[in-house]
């Protein structure tokens, strides 16, 4: 299998078993190799006292792309730590993205740096994540793929 149809099956497999983005609506738009693009419509239900979107969802989201582009190798990895600044708030309404690039890939440990920005280009939230490859297990079996 080329890189790219790694991915494919990693975002394949990662979705098939994923309540949580499940029961938020989210949508993986994009994968590649170290990369991925995730969707997140806000609702009603996704409202703090205040009428915007929960801070804890945007970072849910950031995390999801996080989640997809630290595994998007085929190599098992979950996140050792990360932090986030909400810079705007978001609305009802609005299209989340959070866009996950690789900015260091060393070992067993990673760095990602997630955007989210609503449907106008406008930054919402900046999230970095830091990535702990669990030895040598994979998302799915390469050789059954």
């Amino acid at each position: 299998m080329d890189a790219q149809a790694v991915a494919d099956r990693v975002r394949d497999v990662m979705v098939a078993d994923d309540a949580a983005s499940r029961m938020l609506g989210l949508h993986v738009a994009e994968i590649s190799p170290g990369r991925a693009v995730v969707t997140m419509t806000v609702r009603a239900d996704m409202l703090n006292g205040f009428a915007i979107c929960h801070g804890g969802l945007i970072a849910t989201l950031a995390d999801s792309a996080f989640a997809f582009a630290c595994n998007s190798r085929n190599a098992l990895t979950v996140a050792s730590g990360f932090g986030i600044d909400i810079v705007k708030s978001a609305k009802l309404g609005d299209v989340l993205t959070a866009t996950a690039s690789e900015t260091s890939l060393a070992g067993r440990t990673g760095l990602y740096d997630i955007t989210v920005t609503n449907q106008h280009g406008e930054l919402i939230a900046m999230f970095r994540g830091r990535s702990h490859r669990l030895g040598d297990r994979q998302v799915f079996d390469q050789g059954q793929a």
